[in-house]
């Protein structure tokens, strides 16, 4: 009797153990995010301590990547809780777009929000004639890491407006930060870029070379094979020396997890997007844009649950 008595008791305190082991377990929340010199890193940071000081047991984390075709294949895999993607890569990742750089469909990745649009920034030294998309041809360009989501806006600009890299001198397939390092040692012409407005590497290079914007007329934005792709304006005075609006394309960034982040987790981290944007605004100015009556517009895949009870609580969603 007595032993019966003790093993249960034994029994017991186990199972207690246990479960008090498992309300114990940390929440792992990594943040995917871009090349440090972009603009998802210090957003993706901001995020990351919101998150690490307002979700209880969370261990957070802030992963610089090639950014959103990089992101999505991480998500798909369970090696990232929330990442920045751009609208049209998270579409192509959802339909499989083997060309785009998803072997198959990406069918576990779900919607957290729309944030901030990217704008496609052309920006060439002065020194190098480049005016218009036309002069493009025979120059040297940086179009964003091969398969990144920039490198990918880069192809569905250049076809929109009957250009391929065949027509370029020299195509590198080169991040931010590098593209302008070598436009400043004047191995490069130009670089395209696909980010928020204010960037720091093209502010880096417009406060040391004198450079140039190409615009993207309304006309070539309208040809692009993509309903992702909106004309928008780079206003005047976004950079040093740029006196003039600019022309351009502009898609917009999503928010993504997974749909084995738990719908809990998942709640927390839209509630405290939402709540706190004064604070990512200080991160970035690009977070300016980020509102929360646009956060489910245009979005390519589902939503996921927890986001969707946010916004119904916020009065988004009905």
């Amino acid at each position: 009797m007595r032993l019966t008595k003790r093993v249960t008791l034994f029994a017991a305190a186990a199972a207690l153990t246990a479960s008090t082991a498992v309300l114990a377990a940390p929440t792992f929340i990594n943040v995917l995010t871009g090349g440090t010199s972009g603009v998802y890193y210090p957003i993706g940071v901001a995020m990351s301590q919101l998150y690490g000081s307002g979700i209880e047991g969370a261990k957070t984390s802030v992963q610089a990547t090639k950014a959103s075709v990089e992101n999505l294949n991480l998500l798909q895999s369970g090696r990232g809780e929330i990442a920045f993607a751009l609208g049209d890569s998270v579409e192509d990742a959802w339909n499989g777009v083997e060309d785009a750089g998803f072997k198959a469909p990406l069918t576990r990745i779900r919607a957290i929000a729309a944030t901030y649009p990217n704008y496609i920034q052309i920006v060439a030294s002065k020194e190098s004639g480049i005016k218009t998309l036309e002069d493009l041809k025979g120059k040297r360009i940086s179009v964003g890491a091969p398969k990144s989501g920039t490198e990918l806006n880069a192809r569905a600009i250049f076809k929109a407006a009957g250009l391929s890299y065949k027509d370029m001198g020299r195509v590198e397939f080169m991040p931010y930060a590098e593209s302008v390092e070598l436009i400043k040692n004047r191995q490069l012409d130009a670089t395209l870029q696909s980010s928020g407005l204010g960037m720091a590497a093209i502010r880096d290079l417009a406060s040391m070379v004198p450079i140039t914007f190409v615009a993207i007329p309304e006309e070539v934005v309208a040809k692009i094979d993509s309903q992702a792709y909106q004309a928008k304006v780079i206003p005047a005075g976004t950079y040093d020396g740029q006196d003039q609006d600019v022309p351009t394309a502009a898609i917009v960034n999503l928010l993504v997890s997974h749909e084995k982040v738990s719908d809990e987790v998942a709640y927390q981290m839209t509630k405290l997007l939402y709540d706190n944007l004064p604070r990512l605004r200080t991160a970035h100015s690009a977070a300016n844009d980020i509102k929360l009556e646009n956060a489910t517009e245009g979005l390519p895949i589902p939503l996921h649950p927890g986001a969707e009870r946010f916004y119904k609580e916020a009065g988004v969603l009905k």
